[in-house]
């Protein structure tokens, strides 16, 4: 599975954020029409009501899954969390008032040289 993402997240925010949608139903379906202005916008006010929505790809879609939701992603500005059957988990932080919170990665500390 090749996930892509427009704004970057570590593995452990993709976890959270895969666990986290794993309950969650579709909100849009792409049909055979593909990834169309209306759809965009369906899906953008979706991520800006909810952050985190789920998509459906139809099988009549005209490209494959993956390039599918990619463009949907990079349509809407949205990180493409994961790809599993066909529906894509999308997600995108609400710019004044997120809702989400994503698992901060502790900070390494640097090796320290072996002395000898």
């Amino acid at each position: 599975m090749s996930v892509k993402a427009t704004t970057a997240i570590t593995n452990k925010q993709a976890r959270h954020l895969r666990g986290l949608g794993h309950h969650l139903e579709p909100v849009v379906q792409v049909g055979k029409e593909g990834v169309t202005d209306g759809l965009v916008k369906a899906v953008a006010r979706a991520l800006l009501d909810h952050e985190l929505v789920k998509a459906r790809i139809g099988g009549e879609a005209p490209d494959d899954r993956h390039a599918t939701s990619e463009a949907l992603a990079a349509a809407t500005g949205a990180t493409l969390v994961q790809v599993l059957g066909r529906t894509a988990l999308l997600y995108k932080r609400h710019p004044k008032k997120p809702k989400l919170e994503l698992p901060v990665e502790p900070k390494k500390k640097p090796a320290k040289p072996s002395g000898g």
